[in-house]
């Protein structure tokens, strides 16, 4: 009994002593310094296609754009995308350039814990800096709303953070967005879109257990988004079979209007109301040439 006893003691120390490393363990990287002079007109644009505005304003509340989303209902927990103003308390207002960069870019908040997944941060991990620059700036012009989100609410392990290291460790990849040789400019743009800043992916790809898109299975539709929603398969055939093409993707895409004349609802309603309505005619339609000839 005694024995048993010891082994007991030596695995509650070895486990401590593992979660407390992993509570200590440094994740991302320190940005290097951003001098560059960011463009408020191409930041709010880009800002558009990321969904930064559907995300971060909780339109069915009433809310004030960027002060904060509404629920994301998911098996893990409710999970609320945090003011995105200038204020300093509750929002970004006291962040520097570089702090907003390695949010944006690695998923890392200015005191150097990580942000829980359903930031869809995974998707720009390729913006470059002058992306980041634009952004911010645009950023800097959003007046300060001193409104908190509300906090979190997920259950015991999700709410540990540094559990979310490991996550990342098993999971995280950077998005495949670099222009393939002896594509179009238009399918290249397309595939920057889809693939980064639009993150199409994080609703339309299925996940595994822990929450983690299915690399294997890209694009082949979701039956578990938060609220209980679905998304449908992207895959080219799939699209054809449905009756898309180029043009009427597009303007789908601008009006939220589909083939057969009803219109997208739920979160992709919100998406082109608050994102995609917003794009140029040439990256609406770059995003439905690659969609409609993916990998």
């Amino acid at each position: 009994m005694l024995a048993l006893l010891r082994v007991a003691a030596i695995f509650a120390m070895v486990g401590g002593a593992v979660v407390v490393g992993l509570m200590v363990w440094p994740v991302g990287r320190e940005p290097a310094p951003i001098t560059l002079t960011g463009d408020v007109n191409r930041g709010a644009y880009l800002a558009r296609a990321s969904g930064c505005i559907a995300c971060h304003t909780d339109a069915t509340g009433g809310g004030v754009p960027l002060a904060g989303g509404a629920p994301l209902e998911t098996r893990f927990g409710v999970f609320y995308p945090p003011n995105l103003t200038t204020d300093p308390v509750h929002g970004i207002g006291d962040w520097t350039v570089e702090d907003f960069a390695r949010a944006v870019r690695q998923g890392i908040s200015p005191d150097g814990e990580p942000y829980f997944p359903t930031f869809t941060y995974p998707f720009y991990a390729n913006f470059s800096d002058q992306q980041i620059a634009d952004l911010w700036a645009a950023f800097r012009t959003v007046p300060p709303v001193p409104v908190p989100a509300p906090e979190h609410e997920a259950p015991f392990p999700v709410s540990q953070r540094w559990g979310l290291k490991l996550w990342r460790a098993a999971f995280l990849t950077r998005p495949e967005t670099a222009p393939v040789d002896g594509r179009s400019a238009a399918w290249n743009r397309g595939r920057e879109l889809v693939r980064g800043a639009a993150h199409c992916g994080a609703c339309h790809t299925p996940r595994n257990l822990a929450g983690a898109r299915l690399r294997a299975a890209v694009f082949a539709g979701s039956g578990d988004l938060p609220g209980g929603g679905t998304a449908p398969s992207l895959k080219p055939a799939d699209l054809r079979a449905e009756g898309w093409t180029v043009a009427n993707l597009a303007f789908a895409l601008r009006t939220g209007v589909m083939p057969d004349g009803d219109a997208f609802g739920g979160s992709m309603g919100e998406v082109v109301q608050g994102g995609t309505a917003f794009l140029t005619d040439a990256d609406l339609t770059a995003m439905a040439t690659y969609l409609l000839d993916s990998e």
